[in-house]
């Protein structure tokens, strides 16, 4: 059963970005992943099965 993860979403990752960070904003959700760097700002493509294997914590946005 894949995660329940969704727009807006901030996670915390195992392994570290190039240039450090390890939190990245959730973007876009589907097979396939959009996810931006708080440190770079740099928005990466990622599928699903890998971003799985690579979240250490999800931080859930408060609905409005």
């Amino acid at each position: 059963m894949p995660m329940d993860l969704r727009v807006g979403d901030i996670i915390e990752t195992r392994k570290q970005h190039p240039c450090g960070g390890n939190r990245f904003e959730i973007m876009r959700t589907g097979i396939d992943f959009r996810i931006r760097c708080f440190k770079c700002n740099k928005q990466i493509w990622i599928t699903r099965k890998n971003l799985e294997k690579r979240i250490k914590k999800v931080e859930r946005k408060e609905d409005e």
